[in-house]
């Protein structure tokens, strides 16, 4: 039965005015149309919505003969982009699927009427219809209820919801976790039953979900959900492996490194891809580094350099972009260096400033410290420093080239970058300034 509630939604993204124009235009042409989807669960959650889409009953040949500006995305499955004021919104036909073969597509499509088009979404806080024209929400499936009460429920069977996109199931936890809802009993069982399934999405895909956990409202939440339902151990086994990987209590007093990336997590602040996916792999080589040492201590000799080979594989296994995984393995790879920046040169500092990574870090670091022992005198350290060399470039250019210690003599080999580096170690103390300085002390050195 259809369900309707008053509900005034304002103020208005354009994105929604544009939805509004384009449903009046269709109504006016005989047609149902409403928006649907996530738009209306984020007004009625008190939420700013992104995107608008608009579900109707008019086929995709009228929907294009109506607006002048149209390109079908998925003609076949009733999908056309209305293009009004330069904002595109999504206009789809009512339509029932009819079964899925590769867990992904249906097999075919027959164009339906409302009920039926709300019948085939995937969770009920998705499939509510706003009327604009009435300011009325119709709803067949207990959206609102579950709204309400903070539920994420499959419709209909869950099973038969998450064997026609598997990907479903990651993103009813995505919904959990940015909602801070719980998943019902029958939603939750199902999930868990298909789990090993979820190998079959294509990795891009199941990247794009992770990353919206990620640099969510709520990763922990999401974590924790993904290992309860026993997709993080078929999705990223070594991140479920840091399960029970016990550690110092004198350093990690918040115990074992499943339990502290889970804290680290939860203090980072909206973070972006690269930090966060830094934040999840930053202690990954810990497991198969873990060793009792002589002292009766846990320690995980190497544990950074092997993290960051590690970090690098399972996000090559992600197909993520080649610029993407190289900032993440290096940010992984450096996490350690921090440990000791009050007794590194100033030269050596100001390097580790210029690294491309080195915002990354720095913040890795605060939550790292945040979600351990919490002294942040390192952090605070690196911030002075910030503020000292604010003036200055982080690494100025090298006053000498290789050619230039090839030009006194010195035969190509290590001996060159050895010489360079310590010229470098010089300028950026502030001892050697000018070229003229430097060819004096090339002369110099060379002459030792």
């Amino acid at each position: 039965m259809c369900e309707k509630i008053k509900q005034q939604l304002a103020p208005l993204t354009p994105e929604e005015q544009c939805a509004y124009g384009i449903i009046g235009t269709l109504r006016e042409k005989g047609h149902e149309a409403y928006v649907v989807g996530g738009a209306v669960r984020d007004r009625l959650l008190q939420r700013t919505p992104g995107e608008v889409d608009v579900a109707t009953s008019a086929d995709p040949e009228t929907v294009q003969a109506i607006f002048p500006r149209t390109y079908a995305v998925g003609a076949a499955f009733g999908v056309v982009i209305a293009i009004v004021d330069n904002v595109q919104i999504e206009v789809a036909t009512f339509r029932k699927d009819a079964g899925y073969h590769n867990g992904r597509h249906p097999d075919a499509v027959e164009f339906s009427d409302v009920c039926h088009d709300a019948e085939r979404r995937d969770f009920t806080i998705n499939a509510m219809f706003y009327d604009p024209a009435h300011c009325e929400i119709t709803d067949f499936v207990g959206g609102v209820r579950d709204l309400r009460q903070g539920i994420i429920r499959a419709i209909g069977n869950p099973s038969q919801r998450f064997t026609e996109d598997y990907l479903r199931m990651l993103r009813a936890v995505r919904f959990a976790a940015r909602f801070n809802f719980e998943l019902e009993a029958e939603t939750a069982g199902a999930i868990r039953q298909h789990a090993g399934r979820i190998v079959q999405i294509s990795p891009e895909r199941v990247f794009a979900e992770l990353n919206n956990m990620l640099t969510g409202p709520h990763p922990d939440r999401a974590f924790e959900l993904l290992d309860e339902l026993d997709l993080l151990r078929q999705l990223l086994p070594e991140v479920h492996a840091m399960k029970g990987v016990r550690q110092p209590a004198e350093f990690h007093p918040e115990g074992d490194v499943f339990i502290h990336t889970l804290l680290l997590l939860r203090a980072l602040s909206h973070p972006d891809g690269e930090l966060a996916w830094s934040a999840l792999l930053h202690d990954v080589g810990k497991p198969p580094t873990f060793e009792i040492g002589k002292h009766g201590r846990e320690s995980f000799p190497c544990h950074a350099r092997v993290g960051a080979d590690m970090t690098e594989r399972i996000l090559r296994r992600l197909r993520c972009p080649r610029a993407f995984i190289d900032h993440v393995r290096e940010a992984v790879h450096n996490h350690m260096t921090f440990a000791e920046i009050k007794k590194m040169r100033q030269s050596t500092l100001r390097r580790l400033m210029a690294r491309e990574t080195f915002a990354v870090e720095l913040e890795l670091h605060r939550a790292d410290c945040a979600a351990s022992h919490r002294k942040l005198g390192n952090y605070v350290h690196l911030l002075d420093k910030l503020h000292e060399f604010r003036n200055q470039p982080p690494v100025p250019e090298p006053l000498l080239r290789g050619h230039d210690v090839l030009a006194t003599g010195v035969p190509e080999g290590p001996d060159v970058g050895v010489i360079l580096k310590e010229l470098e170690e010089l300028q950026l103390d502030g001892e050697v300034t000018t070229r003229d300085a430097a060819l004096e002390w090339l002369a110099r050195r060379v002459a030792e």
